[in-house]
């Protein structure tokens, strides 16, 4: 006779063969399926009356008696009278269902569900979907209510759902990835809360070439998740919708080029978001690290990275721990060469949460290395800002990194000096040993972002001091370690300064018509080449108005006419470019006045290069006022190359200024 088999992946049966069994009333299969949820042990006749019934009745346990009398002679018609029961048996104060391993369906499912995690990738789909196929229907179905069944019915419905899922990972990851997408829709309409569910079908969609349809399933999952949960997706379903909009190639089918990085990437990142509590400290810490790496990388990365580096601080500072938030700001020391800010505001919002936290800090030496990274933080975002409070928080910064003889301690303070070193002309020699600091820090330890950035420093500085030569080893050194530790936005610099290269072999002395020396066309040109490098770089800052500045320094380091459009982006150079577009216009005593309104040129790589500008234009008007300024201000850089300091644009030599305005003043 063959033996009995069970199924409680539905409605609860048993069956021999083909015959399915008949087990009378619903009490009957409310008592075998007790006996199965136990798993072979015993269940007493008490807890059976207990989970029966919730007012037992008098002749409870004679009812259960009946019952399993039926029972076993449904199980076992041929069983003698009085003869021990071999399947459902008496033991003990109660019954066991002494089923074979294999005689119930929720056994099999599971040893099938354990049997695929061991076999080979190509071979455990095929088990999965056997093993899926012994559902009928929920988990004890018509025993959905009953406090016994509830527990065992979450557990197989997790149990099944996980298989789903881990079946469609390992065809997406097979190369099979249409195959799972009837089977994720499916699996979606009935449990709409599945976040990997989602994330699977996003990229099994996305690998076979249906891009719009996957941001399309992430889109609806957010919309689920947040307007009937109010949640947002989790960090999986998040990185997937960045890398698909990245077109990541480590999302690209298996058999494509992936990159073994960013597969490791991708493992170290889920382990720590499920090892690692969302609200924990040490996320904070670990974000402003992710930052600081986006930060170098350029374009996006750096966009990002100051699209989020004021959240983490403001999370930071509700936790209402000083050194915590001391530690999140002043992780943040990623080398800058350029003295003007991309985003104002977001600066002065940093400044301001570092000058709370500095206020709130301990005031002893355990708190040295904390302070002197807000005060560097406080030199760096002060940046282009005429404030005596950046050079003060530099020079402290520097006096308590060199105390407490931290080499990354000292680089990140000598970039806050740095940025400090601008206030007025003339301190390009000040900046060279800046540079030459920083780059022998950075090589002696390991400091691959300041070695970079103090070449940067002194390829800027050569420049303003004449010393081309100079400047160009400094430049190839930079090139070198952009390449091979990827550095992109480095390109983008030596790209700028190979451009002021070509413009210098084109200038002539301020003042005369002399045209002699390189082309002013090809410096043009190589103007225009680099600014296309700015485009999608992420530096604001650096690229707005600055074409057009560079490309006015060099008609007039030629001695040539202003030519300005006033068309033309101008960014914050508008103000120096106003008077040339009034004089053009015929328009004088506007020009004068847009002149005489001139501020001081911010404390920045260009300030030389904007007093220029300014003594151009007061030498077609003739405002003796304004000659006198400019030559006042620009004489401590007399010998220099002006506007050469910012490494990427020329106005000539200072000297010939100098000399055309004395000549203007004695006329």
């Amino acid at each position: 006779m063959e033996a009995v088999t069970f199924g409680v992946l539905g409605a609860v049966t048993a069956g021999r063969g083909p015959d399915v069994l008949a087990l009378k009333g619903p009490r009957h299969r409310a008592v075998l399926a007790r006996l199965i949820l136990a798993r072979r042990r015993v269940v007493p006749v008490a807890r059976l009356v207990d989970d029966l019934w919730e007012a037992p009745p008098p002749r409870a346990v004679g009812a259960v008696r009946t019952f399993v009398g039926d029972l076993r002679r449904a199980l076992e018609p041929d069983r003698p009278p009085r003869a021990p029961a071999r399947l459902l048996v008496t033991e003990g104060p109660g019954y066991a269902l002494r089923a074979a391993p294999d005689a119930v369906d929720a056994w099999r499912f599971e040893a099938a569900v354990t049997e695929a995690d061991r076999l080979p990738a190509a071979q455990a789909p095929e088990r999965l979907r056997a093993a899926l196929g012994e559902w009928r229907g929920p988990a004890y179905a018509e025993f959905g209510t009953e406090d016994w069944a509830r527990g065992e019915r979450s557990r197989l419905t997790e149990l099944r759902l996980r298989a789903v899922e881990r079946r469609a990972e390992l065809l997406v990851e097979l190369g099979r990835a249409a195959e799972a997408v009837p089977d994720l829709d499916a699996h979606l309409t009935e449990h709409p809360w599945r976040e990997e569910s989602w994330r699977l079908l996003a990229l099994a969609l996305y690998r076979t070439g249906r891009q719009a349809d996957a941001l399309a399933v992430l889109r609806r999952a957010h919309a689920l998740l947040a307007g009937r949960l109010g949640i947002d997706p989790g960090p999986r379903l998040r990185r997937l919708e960045a890398g698909i909009l990245a077109q990541d190639p480590d999302l690209d089918p298996p058999g494509e080029p992936a990159d073994a990085a960013a597969r490791l990437w991708a493992r170290t990142t889920e382990a720590y978001d499920r090892t690692v509590a969302a609200g924990s400290r040490a996320r904070l810490e670990s974000t402003v690290g992710l930052l600081r790496g986006l930060a170098v990388t350029g374009g996006g990365g750096l966009e990002a990275a100051r699209e989020h580096r004021m959240t983490a601080v403001q999370a930071a500072e509700e936790t209402g721990d000083a050194e915590l938030t001391a530690r999140v700001i002043g992780a943040y020391d990623v080398p800058a060469n350029w003295t003007r800010g991309d985003d104002p505001e977001l600066a002065r919002r940093i400044v301001a949460a570092a000058e709370r936290t500095l206020a709130a800090l301990p005031q002893d030496p355990t708190a040295d290395t904390a302070r002197c990274r807000l005060l560097a933080t406080v030199a760096l975002e002060s940046r282009g800002v005429r404030s005596p409070r950046g050079p003060r928080a530099a020079a402290e910064a520097e006096e308590i990194a060199r105390r407490l003889d931290d080499p990354a301690l000292l680089a990140f303070a000598l970039n806050g000096v740095f940025m400090q070193s601008c206030t007025r002309a003339g301190l390009a020699p000040r900046r060279d040993a800046i540079g030459a600091e920083l780059t022998a820090l950075g090589a002696r330890h390991g400091l691959v972002n300041h070695e970079v950035l103090g070449h940067l420093i002194r390829l800027q500085a050569r420049a303003a001091l004449a010393d081309l030569t100079a400047a160009d080893a400094h430049a190839r050194a930079v090139d070198r370690l952009a390449e091979r530790h990827e550095r992109p936005l480095v390109g983008v610099f030596t790209a700028w300064y190979r451009a002021l290269r070509e413009a210098v072999s084109a200038d002539a002395p301020a003042g005369s018509a002399d045209e002699s020396g390189g082309s002013p066309d090809s410096a043009e040109a190589a103007y225009r080449s680099a600014a296309a490098r700015l485009d999608g770089a992420g530096m604001p800052g650096l690229e707005r108005g600055l074409l057009p500045l560079a490309l006015l320094g060099l008609r007039l380091a030629r001695g040539r006419p202003a030519r300005v459009d006033p068309r033309a982006d101008w960014g914050p150079y508008r103000p120096w470019a106003e008077p040339f577009a009034l004089l053009a216009e015929g328009r004088d005593t506007e020009a004068r006045g847009a002149l005489r309104a001139l501020p001081e040129p911010p404390p920045d790589l260009l300030y030389e290069a904007l007093c220029c500008a300014e003594a151009a234009a007061a030498l077609g008007l003739g405002d003796r006022p304004a000659l006198r300024r400019t030559y006042d201000r620009l004489l401590p850089a007399a010998g220099e190359v002006a506007g050469a300091g910012s490494g990427l644009l020329t106005f000539g030599p200072v000297d010939g200024w100098l000399a055309a305005i004395r000549r203007a003043l004695d006329a």
